[in-house]
């Protein structure tokens, strides 16, 4: 029996309604950042950076999360 609970307890989901907020705000940015990449006009290499930055982060942290599920 002992063996049992610890199993169980052990299998339990890490998953939160957060983590649906989470994956939405970076295929928001992944957007983002694909259009500042192929606009046309003159680039904002200040906003490429920044966006490539938030979705690196981003990426890792649903990662982690996703791992965790």
């Amino acid at each position: 029996m002992f063996l049992a609970d610890n199993a169980a307890e052990g299998s339990t989901s890490l998953f939160t309604p957060f983590d649906v907020f989470m994956v939405i705000f970076t295929v928001v940015i992944a957007i983002g950042f694909f259009r500042l990449l192929v606009s046309r006009d003159k680039k904002n290499i200040f906003a490429l950076g920044f966006t490539l930055v938030a979705l690196v982060i981003f990426l890792v942290a649903d990662v982690k999360m996703v791992s965790g599920w």
